[in-house]
């Protein structure tokens, strides 16, 4: 496997079959862990089709495994990044850490994916209009 992000609060690893595996630590691991298995399992819920899916989740080790929505992106202009993260809120989730390095490139089908949600927001459902 190899190691793709190693800070004081994830360790994440990328295998080789292509799945990805977080590890949560530091300051409110478990929150941090609990909010992106919720937010992840919501957007699955709401067929967003640019995040990654949530595979596995292991509360005792506070360690997920999702697919890989691609490779890190080393340059896109702010209009563009803002548009992802506009985008994101369209399928009710407010990310809440809206930087370069939380956005991917999937090439399998040219598409901008948004990754990374310790700390993203559900949104308040909208009331139906009548």
């Amino acid at each position: 496997m190899l190691k793709v992000k190693d800070t004081l609060r994830a360790t994440v690893h990328l295998s080789f079959d292509g799945r990805v595996f977080k590890a949560y630590h530091g300051p409110k691991a478990q929150e941090r862990f609990e909010n992106e298995v919720r937010v992840l399992k919501y957007l699955a819920m709401r067929n967003c089709p640019f995040v990654p899916r949530l595979l596995e989740a292991h509360p005792e080790e506070l360690r997920i495994v999702t697919t890989n929505c691609g490779g890190r992106v080393e340059h896109l202009d702010e209009k563009r990044m803002k548009e992802m993260f506009a985008e994101l809120e369209k399928f009710g989730v407010r990310h809440d850490d809206p930087d370069m390095r939380n956005l991917t490139y999937r090439f399998s089908d040219g598409r901008f994916c948004v990754i990374d949600f310790e700390f993203a927001t559900i949104l308040p459902e909208s009331p139906s209009p009548k």
